[in-house]
This record gives C-alpha cells, structure tokens and sequence, in this order.
C-alpha cells in the first residue's frame, strides 16, 4: 500500500472531522479530504478535483504557524457541524479548534519536519493523529539532505528517533507504505515544552552534513507494521469514541496499549 492508499483508510477509519497538510504538490493527498481543511504549500500545483472546503495557504509552514490564529478556517469555514459548535463555544469547531489529522510532507529536512511536528502538536490534542511521510528511506542516498535520487526521503526519519528518545509519552509507530513509508504519532501533548527546551541540543546533534547514518533497522523496516493491519487494529472505535467525547487524557493509557501491541 503507498502512502496515498494508507491516507485514504486513515480517513475512512479515522473519520476526522477536520484535516491539515504540510506540503500539498499536486494535491493528490489533499483530494482524500472531504471535512474542513487547511493545506500549506509556499509553491503548490493543484491539479486533482478536490472535493473539501479548504483553504489553501501558500506559504511556508513556519510562516503559517507565525500566524495568530492559523486555525481560523476550521473556526469560520464551512462545516457541517456548526449547529452543534454555536451550542458548544468550547466545541472543536467553536472557540477552540484542534486539529483532529495532520499530514505533514513539507521540506524534506530533519529540522523543518521537527518544527513541523512541534508546531502541530501545540493544535492538537491526545486523541488526534499525526502522520509524517518520508520516513523509512530505503538507502543513504534516499536520505541525503543534497537531493540527488528521484525518490527523495530527506533525513526526516530522525525525527522518529528524536520523539522516541525525548518522548516517550507518545506512541510512534513505523508503517511500512510504499515508497518511504511514514509514521503516525498518536497521543500529542499541546503543553509539552521537551522539545522546544532541547531543540538547539537536539540540532546540534542531528543536523550533520551528508553522507547520513541510517540504522540498518530504518533500511530493512524492521519495525514497521504494515498499513493494513494498523488499519484493522481494534483500538480505532475506541479512539474516535474518546476524541469524540473530548475525554481526557487519562483515557490514552488503554488505547495506548492496544497501539503498542500492534507494533511489538
């Protein structure tokens, strides 16, 4: 399954209610949407029929981020759940938007996808998923931060090791999609400062000239679940259920379980 098919079950599955992308090209992930959207791209090329209400914002992600409400869209768009928002000021569509599924393919640079995933996590809550793509390259040349293959993975699978080292109160889970695979994050902490502390010593560390270091086990996906089965898991229900609920995040702790069980 590519990355596409596995975004498409994820929508299906997931049934988020509201969707963000880093990194929109020619729109072909965009076009899997169908609930209010935000899509950030400094150069898109939209050339798929896209069937959501979105706002396409072209500028750079730091850029969108800087912004002081960069979630208006999904406060005042359209949407079908603004009855249940104008009973509800604190609903997700209401006076505090969250975002429910970010996709993140922006620059293929460890640093810009840190950021990216720092920055989407401060808007979303637990019960919310994060996907980052181009994250199991398949050589060193895949994973050069100086593109020179026509598959370009960057050397964004750092930011796995980053979370897992400085974050293990998420789970980060390694799917095996086609070409470079990607990996979804689940139980985001919207006031979790680790990151944004250590972010100058995390640089320092990982941001090194080419040729990169790839763990063997990145190379040969040996830890990475394949897409079909992390979609049939049987923690979904329980997750929507809890997303839906805005329960708090005591209620990770089963669903938390059941992830990790997938995986290993």
């Amino acid at each position: 399954m590519d990355r596409h098919g596995f975004l498409r079950h994820l929508h299906r599955s997931y049934k988020p209610r509201n969707y963000l992308e880093i990194g929109v090209n020619d729109g072909r992930s965009l076009a899997l949407s169908r609930v209010p959207s935000v899509a950030v791209d400094p150069a898109f090329k939209v050339v798929t029929d896209i069937s959501c209400d979105v706002h396409l914002v072209k500028a750079t992600s730091d850029d969108f981020f800087a912004r002081k409400d960069p979630l208006i869209h999904l406060r005042n768009g359209r949407n079908p759940f603004r009855a249940l928002a104008r009973r509800d000021p604190i609903n997700l569509f209401g006076g505090d938007p969250k975002l429910e599924l970010s996709f993140i393919d922006g620059l293929h640079l460890f640093e810009f996808a840190l950021r990216d995933f720092m920055n989407v996590e401060k808007l979303s809550r637990w019960s919310s998923v994060i996907v980052l793509d181009d994250m199991l390259p398949r050589d060193v040349d895949e994973a050069a931060r100086d593109r020179h293959t026509k598959f370009w993975a960057g050397d964004v699978f750092k930011v796995a090791t980053v979370l897992r080292r400085y974050r293990p109160d998420l789970v980060v889970v390694d799917v095996d999609t086609a070409p470079t695979g990607v990996v979804a994050i689940f139980g985001a902490n919207s006031e979790s400062t680790v990151l944004k502390d250590n972010y100058d010593k995390i640089l320092e560390e990982f941001v090194v000239p080419d040729p990169q270091v790839v763990p063997e086990e990145i190379l040969v996906r040996k830890n990475a679940v394949q897409p079909e089965a992390l979609m049939r898991a049987d923690f979904w229900p329980a997750l929507i259920r809890a997303r839906n609920l805005r329960r708090g995040r005591s209620s990770f702790a089963p669903i938390r379980k059941q992830i990790q069980a997938i995986t290993g």
